[in-house]
């Protein structure tokens, strides 16, 4: 067993231990883990993936997950700069705790950032449900029977009071429908 893949193995270990029972830290494998930030009604998840020669080399930093869609651009660099350069200092040394405490307690400073543009989309949404609401079509009035039958009256009385040729003639094809049927014997 070479000394990278013993280092990951003892890592295991005492993140599983530091992290029970923590409902922030996830594990997806042996070489993923994921820890969720929050701060008010805003948080952001960072995932680190080891490679092969890991703790030798830096861990793959992950933000582009489908929960951190709503962060901004500027907070994904700056969260990954931060990471960048302390995973540049624990290089050879088991730094996924280190990695994730460190942005522990700059959580509210990046955040803070986000802060402005959240309330801007907030206030594109409020924007385009009012135009959508605007647009609604109006209502046409209902008429009864009675008043579509008197309407229908008036304006064959102004064509010389004939009605159309076939106005009274009864749906074949319906009536046929409706009666019995008689086999041939």
């Amino acid at each position: 067993m070479s000394d990278d893949a013993e280092q990951q193995t003892e890592e295991i270990e005492v993140l599983k231990s530091i992290y029970e029972g923590d409902e922030n830290f996830k594990q997806l494998n042996d070489k993923t883990y994921q820890y969720k930030y929050k701060d008010e009604e805003k948080s952001f998840i960072v995932e680190i993936c080891w490679g092969p020669t890991y703790p030798t080399e830096k861990p793959r930093i992950n933000l582009e997950i489908f929960y951190n869609q709503h962060l901004i651009s500027s907070v994904k660099e700056n969260i990954l700069n931060i990471l960048d350069a302390e995973a540049e200092q624990w290089l050879g040394c088991a730094m996924t705790y280190t990695l994730f405490e460190c942005l522990r307690e700059k959580v509210p400073e990046i955040l803070a950032e986000q802060v402005e543009e959240v309330v801007a989309v907030r206030l594109e949404k409020v924007a385009i449900t009012e135009q959508l609401e605007s647009k609604k079509p109006e209502k046409k009035e209902q008429l009864s029977k009675s008043q579509k039958r008197r309407a229908w009256d008036k304006a064959e009385m102004g064509k010389g009071g004939e009605k159309p040729r076939g106005w009274d003639w009864v749906d074949i094809v319906k009536h046929l429908s409706q009666a019995p049927h008689v086999q041939p014997s």
